[in-house]
């Protein structure tokens, strides 16, 4: 039996399969935007291809199929999700403009502020008010709320969120308008603000709900067209998508809560760094994973991955609980141009997939990055994806000179400047994930993979002060790889506010003991196997406006103490963040959060036991530019085994990456056949 992992970048779908003896294949096809699952479908042909197996075989003999998607993102991207209306209390439509009052850049006076969406005159409000201890004032109004019903239905919005004030107390009112809103129009889809994010502070509340609403049809028109796909093609097992949080969901679920895919790809690519970390013993690494279009840089410390609740995407708050990633519009399509002023400027826009780089032949005419790797020797153009799809390069060559003629330099300058150019700009992307958490990133290693990041990795760790590369034999399909390694899960949160009072244990243990038992209710519906919950909680200081996550398992839940190490927790758990704690001020305690997590077993990776270091022999040498033009010695990855050494210049190859060692640097093959770099 197979377990298959798919992840649909802005580029190439990457693949991989997995059987029960540990024996891993991974396959490329390029990513199909109009409809991810043509691309997802050739994958899997190339992938059965690689087996020695028809499709059908392929298909009829896997039990699991984890998938992760960008057609969330993309839709928020691109503005290319639904029509939606809001139904909210009346005299509140203007939360999602006003938000918190505040701006990325609070000293920016001309800054606009984001585009909401949902414009103006579709935002209704239906009289009806609950208190903010959940208790009606006004009942449910319905001559007011079938107005608005008939207001959404001339207005053409296929999708509407509800969210009224303190119904995550008191979901009645949204339940009542929105089986209305249902019988009206059952043609449309509806998300309530009390299933997607039942929580205080209202504008996180409103926001996410727009969001789910906005993305939920795309999301489950494409699952289920996936579904369907599968199906005729002879798949009989599982579908699981994965999620923002790094755990996966059947498809039901993903739909349901379609706002929380929209980290679904990225999370992947933690999921492979934390199971990396595992497997190597390394407490500590930043994960860095540059693809096509863009650069995920995320962060492990102490063996785990941080979670947030503080998402934003397209100028969008998304409040559910995600992973810790920073997304950069940093890859190997990142276009190159020359403004007004005749500065270089990498990206943020992309070639993609389609025209995609110059030397893919295309039709592109912008030089990228990759177009630059090419220009300087760094990638084999002839050898580029096993020899498959041969890159033009010529077509890069002219690409880069009209950046070279703007910038009035000749070609080779412009592409080192290109090079260098992108480097600093996600070196920059780390640091936002280390120096502004108050961590060192010199005491990390840098986990490379994404099919582009080897070329740059080098570069960027050097920028840094990083002294440790590690490089995975399946680095350029590792967030696929990842994905096989995710368990199932299902959160579930409430608020418990009680400003200037102090929280009990007994309504602790009730509160916990409550979701618990809703959290893993809901997961033995999917899975029959070993649960696991994980227990946390948002706290803050009085005097404070925004929550820390804190962790609390491993806590004594009978001990009298109880609620004395819960605001240890938080006091701790401040001065890591903070470097400060105020013991003497109050703690209050504002939500509880429950994970119910399905451990799907883990198929051992094939370990060898490493021999002495012993030197080893390139299968060639190119022509590269390592400061001046060199002929530089070639290796292949695939060749190189457990225990072999070798010392930069070189330049190591597989069939979807490339990895540059610079002069000085030194590389080993570790047990598992990865690359274990050592700079300089």
């Amino acid at each position: 039996m197979f377990t298959i992992g798919v992840d649909v970048g802005g580029t190439y779908t990457d693949l991989v399969a997995t059987d029960e003896n540990g024996r891993t294949l991974f396959a490329k096809s390029p990513s199909t935007p109009a409809d991810q699952s043509i691309g997802v479908m050739a994958g899997l042909e190339e992938l059965a291809r690689r087996l020695g197996v028809s499709r059908e075989q392929m298909l009829a003999a896997t039990d699991r199929l984890v998938h992760g998607t960008t057609v969330a993102t993309n839709a928020l991207l691109e503005r290319k999700g639904a029509k939606v209306a809001l139904l909210t209390t009346e005299g509140h439509r203007d939360v999602i403009e006003m938000r918190e009052g505040l701006k990325p850049d609070r000293y920016d006076l001309r800054s606009p502020p984001p585009e909401p969406l949902v414009p103006r005159e579709r935002r209704y409000g239906v009289r009806e008010r609950l208190k903010a201890d959940g208790r009606a004032v006004i009942p449910l109004d319905t001559h007011s709320l079938d107005d608005a019903i008939a207001a959404v239905k001339n207005s053409g919005a296929t999708s509407v969120a509800v969210c009224f004030l303190h119904s995550y107390l008191n979901p009645a009112h949204e339940i009542a308008a929105a089986e209305r809103l249902q019988k009206a129009l059952p043609d449309v889809d509806v998300s309530r603000s009390s299933d997607v994010l039942p929580q205080i502070k209202e504008y996180e509340r409103v926001s996410t709900t727009i969001v789910n609403a906005y993305v939920e049809p795309v999301v489950r028109r494409y699952l289920a067209n996936l579904e369907r796909r599968l199906t005729e093609a002879g798949f009989k097992g599982t579908l699981f998508i994965v999620l923002s949080h790094g755990g996966m969901a059947p498809v039901g679920e993903a739909s349901r809560l379609a706002a929380g895919t929209v980290l679904s790809g990225p999370a992947g690519g933690v999921s492979g760094g934390k199971r990396c970390a595992d497997l190597l013993g390394i407490s500590d690494l930043v994960p860095f994973d540059m693809g096509g279009t863009s650069t995920d840089i995320s962060l492990i410390s102490g063996g785990q991955a941080s979670l947030s609740a503080d998402g934003m995407l397209a100028g969008q708050r998304i409040a559910l609980r995600s992973l810790d990633i920073a997304s950069i519009a940093a890859g190997g399509g990142s276009i190159a141009s020359v403004d007004g002023s005749g500065t270089l400027r990498v990206g943020p826009e992309s070639a993609g997939s389609i025209p995609g780089p110059a030397c893919y032949g295309n039709g592109g005419m912008a030089a990228t990055v990759t177009d630059a790797n090419v220009v300087l020797g760094y990638l084999d153009a002839s050898a580029f994806m096993g020899g498959a799809r041969p890159l033009d390069r010529k077509a890069a060559e002219a690409a880069v000179d009209r950046v070279a003629a703007a910038l009035n330099l000749p070609r080779l300058e412009a592409a080192a400047g290109i090079y260098r150019m992108i480097n600093l700009k996600m070196a920059d992307g780390i640091r936002l994930m280390t120096l502004r958490r108050g961590v060192d990133p010199r005491k990390f290693a840098l986990l490379s993979f994404g099919g582009a990041a080897g070329l740059h990795a080098a570069e960027v760790a050097r920028e840094l002060e990083i002294k440790r590369i590690i490089v995975p034999t399946a680095a350029s399909v590792l967030s696929a790889w990842g994905m096989l390694t995710s368990d199932l899960r299902y959160e579930v949160g409430r608020t418990h506010y009680g400003a200037g009072s102090r929280i009990s244990a007994g309504e602790v243990r009730a509160l916990f003991g409550q979701l618990e038992q809703q959290a893993a209710g809901r997961l033995r519906g999917w899975f029959s196997g070993p649960v696991r919950i994980e227990r946390s909680a948002e706290m803050r200081y009085g005097e404070q406006i925004f929550e820390i996550d804190v962790a609390l398992n491993d806590l004594d839940w009978d001990a009298a103490s109880l609620v004395d190490e819960i605001e240890d927790r938080f006091h701790r758990r401040h001065e890591e963040l903070y470097t400060y704690a105020s013991r003497g001020q109050e703690v209050v305690f504002v939500n509880a959060r429950v994970a119910a997590v399905g451990e799907v077993s883990q198929r051992a990776e094939d370990t060898k036991k490493t021999p002495q270091l012993s030197a080893c022999s390139p299968q060639g040498k190119r022509r590269a530019f390592f400061g001046a033009w060199r002929d530089i010695p070639v290796y292949s990855f695939d060749a190189l085994q457990p225990g072999h050494a070798l010392t930069g210049p070189a330049i190591i190859e597989a069939e979807t990456t490339t990895v540059l060692v610079d002069t000085g640097d030194r590389v080993t093959v570790n047990a598992l056949g990865w690359l274990d770099i050592m700079l300089r």
